[in-house]
C-alpha cells in the first residue's frame, strides 16, 4: 500500500507541487520585500514568511503537531536551537513556533533570486562559514535585532543529519547566548527526515512534531563551561528522539 501511495504521489509532486512551490516562493518573497520595506521586518515575517511555510506544508501535505507553547514567554528574546533533519525543518519552525525569528543561513542563499533579497530585507543573518572573522562580524550585527521578543534560530549541527541522529554541536549559538545574556530555547523536530530525506527530492507526505522545551537560563553557565552547556542542551533535544522506535 505504501509503495502504491508513493507511485500515485509522483505525478502530483512533479507536475503540481514543485512548480507551485517555486511560484509561491517568488510570490511570498515579493510580498515580504514590500511589507518589510514599507511597514516593518516583523510584519513581513508574520504575514508573508509564516504564510509561505504553512501554505507549502499544507500542499505537501505535512501535518504538524506542536507541544510546549507554554514554555515561550511573550516579549522574551531567545537563541532558538534545534536539531536539523530536513529542509522541512524550516517550514515547521517558521510556520508553527509562533515568535518573530531571524535565521542564520549560508551566504550562498543570498544569491537565490527573490528569496535572497527577501531574507535580507527581513533581517536574516547570512554567514560565510569559510571566513571565521566575517562569520563573527555577522553574528555581532545580529545582536541589535534581538529585542522585544525577536529571536534568532540556529541549527547548531551546522548541517542536516543524514540518519536522524544528532551530529556534534558547534559552539556559535552557545557563545552568542552567553555574550548576549539570552536564554536558549531548545526545540526538537521529529518526522521531517521522512518527509524530505537529506540530499534527495523524494518528498513523501507525512506527520511532523515539534517539541518546545523549557528555556535554559545561561546564568547557570560560564565561558569556561561552554562544553557542558552544549552537552546539556544537546541531551534535552536528543531525549525525545531516543524514545522513538528503532
Amino acid at each position: 500500500m505504501n509503495k502504491l501511495k508513493h507511485t500515485l504521489y509522483q505525478p502530483y509532486k512533479w507536475f503540481f507541487f514543485f512548480p507551485f512551490i517555486i511560484l509561491n516562493t517568488l510570490f511570498f518573497a515579493t510580498i515580504a520585500i514590500i511589507i518589510a520595506t514599507f511597514i516593518s521586518q516583523k510584519a513581513g515575517s508574520k504575514f508573508a514568511a509564516v504564510a509561505w511555510a504553512r501554505v507549502n506544508s499544507f500542499f505537501t501535505p505535512m501535518f504538524v503537531k506542536v507541544s510546549g507553547y507554554q514554555n515561550i514567554q511573550k516579549n522574551t528574546s531567545y537563541i532558538v536551537v534545534s536539531n536539523h533533519q530536513s529542509h522541512y525543518d524550516i517550514f515547521v519552525i517558521y510556520g508553527w513556533l509562533g515568535i518573530d525569528l531571524k535565521w542564520v543561513m549560508k551566504m550562498e542563499l543570498r544569491k537565490v533570486p527573490a528569496l535572497g533579497i527577501a531574507c535580507e530585507k527581513l533581517g536574516h543573518i547570512f554567514l560565510d562559514r569559510s571566513n571565521s572573522k566575517e562569520a563573527i562580524e555577522s553574528l555581532n550585527k545580529a545582536k541589535g535585532k534581538l529585542i522585544n521578543g525577536t529571536s534568532i534560530v540556529i541549527f547548531p549541527e551546522g548541517t542536516r543529519s543524514e540518519d536522524g541522529r544528532i551530529n556534534p554541536f558547534k559552539r556559535g549559538a552557545f557563545k552568542l547566548a552567553l555574550d548576549l545574556g539570552l536564554p536558549i530555547l531548545p526545540v526538537t523536530i521529529i518526522g521531517t527526515k521522512d518527509i524530505l530525506p537529506t540530499n534527495t527530492l523524494n518528498i513523501i507526505p507525512g506527520n511532523a512534531k515539534m517539541i518546545i522545551h523549557e528555556p535554559i537560563d545561561i546564568q547557570n553557565y560560564s565561558e569556561n563551561e561552554i562544553e557542558k552547556f552544549m552537552s546539556d542542551v544537546k541531551a534535552i533535544i536528543e531525549t525525545p528522539l531516543n524514545k522513538l522506535p528503532q
